[in-house]
C-alpha cells in the first residue's frame, strides 16, 4: 500500500467548484474517480469517470496517476 498517498493531505470541495474545475481543464490533466458500485456507474456517470469501487481502492492505486489531480465522487 502507497502510505504517503494516504497521508498527503487533500481539499474537500462542493460539486459546483468540481463542475468549475472540470471546465476549466481538459480532459485528461486530471482523474475523475467514481467510487462507487459497477450498478450504480451503469446507470449514470459523469462523462471520462473512471470506476473503481470504493472496496477496491487500495488494490487499484497503480491504476492511478500521481501526477495529476483526483476529483473523487
Amino acid at each position: 500500500m502507497r502510505w504517503k498517498q494516504l497521508l498527503t493531505p487533500v481539499a474537500n470541495i462542493d460539486s459546483e467548484n468540481a463542475k468549475s474545475y472540470i471546465k476549466k481543464h481538459k480532459e485528461g490533466k486530471y482523474v475523475l474517480l467514481d467510487v462507487r458500485q459497477p450498478s450504480e456507474y451503469a446507470k449514470s456517470h459523469i462523462p471520462g469517470a473512471k470506476l473503481i469501487p470504493l472496496p477496491q481502492i487500495t488494490d487499484c492505486f497503480g491504476e492511478l496517476d500521481p501526477e495529476k489531480p483526483t476529483i473523487v465522487y
